[in-house]
């Protein structure tokens, strides 16, 4: 029994049922049960067209609930005549569910959420093991997103960014456990740039393959945190950066820029420097200011005050920093190293430590702690001397 075909088959026939008029959590109900007779019958009897038998059974199965419930026959108008068994539609319908499990009326949490169980075909245990709560919450959870989409019908276009935003949400989750949320966020993401040709797409692919490429350098043997500056590049992944840059080129040559691709060329560009003092910031900040003008985000303009004090000195990124909301999150840190950059340990040290009580992630709290206890040791060591 090939696992990985039926989970990946899952959310094309899923859509199918909610596309001929089942509610969402009807569906999902039909299709479970569809999936358990495939574990039972396939491996004797395997089906020529996986995915027609998939919906045959499955849709069998929901107008079966659906006539035992005999407060809801009304209902049974929208599902009228059987479909005759047969090759599925070759159209895919998963692009569907993307768009529903992004409805602007749930959380962000809870459309993240609701893409991984319907889309992703993750169980609500792996869910709530990525989200290190437990099983009944994200249940619950869930539960309460099917009730908000159950109904809605989806014929008009959907919003393409509230996607983008909610596999976004996905990638950042990154991994816990034995649920890697990133690569999953990437194989979602491949799926849609598959099923919908749309440069920002293939910009947020080719954005998280870049990231996803350094992974391994990002941490030390104990998990503490490796700055990029100080990454081992060589255990860069040199095929998904080499990958990332080719969708990103396509994206770009279009002609309609969007942030996701604004993200990844800046991303591109930390890749394609050998050393950390061979990358192009001045370029860097260019792209930050087209960024900034597309979204005109506090978290862009904190990110480019860092580029500007790599590309025109520490001094250039503090003035930069200075005409933002020091409330941001992280605006202490950067603060902290652009006062180190600029020679000032002290105030470093100080801004550094400052950082690490507001963290909410151990891992960069840690990292922060360090900064601050390296930088006051080397204060102590050195008290009297001139820096200059």
């Amino acid at each position: 029994m090939n696992e990985v075909l039926l989970r990946s088959l899952t959310p094309s026939v899923l859509a199918v049922l909610v596309r001929r008029g089942a509610d969402f959590s009807a569906a999902e109900d039909a299709v479970q049960d569809a999936l358990v007779e495939a574990l039972r019958v396939w491996p004797a009897n395997p089906p020529r067209d996986a995915k027609g038998w998939l919906v045959t059974v499955a849709w069998r199965r929901f107008l079966d609930a659906r006539r035992a419930e005999a407060a809801r026959r009304r209902r049974e108008d929208l599902v009228e005549e059987e479909p005759v068994p047969g090759p599925a539609p070759a159209v895919d319908d998963t692009l569907r569910l993307y768009f529903l499990c992004a409805h602007p009326s749930l959380t962000p949490s809870s459309a993240v959420a609701l893409t991984l169980r319907a889309v992703g075909g993750l169980t609500t245990r792996q869910i709530a093991q990525a989200y290190l709560v437990p099983e009944a919450t994200m249940a619950q959870r869930i539960s309460r997103a099917k009730r908000t989409v159950s109904g809605v019908r989806l014929d008009r276009p959907g919003d393409v960014a509230t996607v983008l935003r909610v596999l976004y949400l996905v990638f950042n989750e990154g991994y816990s456990g034995d649920l890697d949320l990133a690569a999953e966020a990437i194989r979602l993401t491949r799926q849609l740039a598959a099923a919908f040709d749309h440069p920002e797409v293939a910009g947020l692919l080719a954005l998280m393959l870049l990231h996803h490429a350094r992974r391994t350098a990002r941490t030390a043997p104990d998990g503490s945190l490796i700055p990029l500056a100080e990454q081992d590049r060589a255990r860069w992944d040199t095929a998904l950066i080499a990958e990332g840059v080719a969708v990103l080129q396509t994206a770009l040559a279009r002609d309609r820029l969007g942030e996701y691709q604004a993200q990844a060329a800046i991303a591109a560009l930390h890749a394609d420097a050998h050393t950390a003092e061979e990358t192009d910031w001045v370029q860097i900040v260019e792209w930050y200011d087209e960024l900034t003008r597309l979204t005109d985000s506090p978290i862009v303009r904190l990110n480019r005050a860092v580029a500007v004090g790599e590309a025109d000195g520490p001094r250039a990124g503090l003035a930069a920093l200075a005409a933002l909301d020091d409330t941001l999150p992280r605006h202490t840190a950067v603060a902290a190293y652009l006062h180190e950059r600029d020679g000032d340990l002290a105030t470093a040290a100080r801004l550094y430590a400052e950082a690490a009580r507001k963290a909410s992630d151990l891992a960069e709290r840690d990292h922060l702690t360090r900064r601050a206890a390296r930088l006051n040791t080397y204060g102590k060591g050195n008290a009297g001397t001139s820096l200059g």
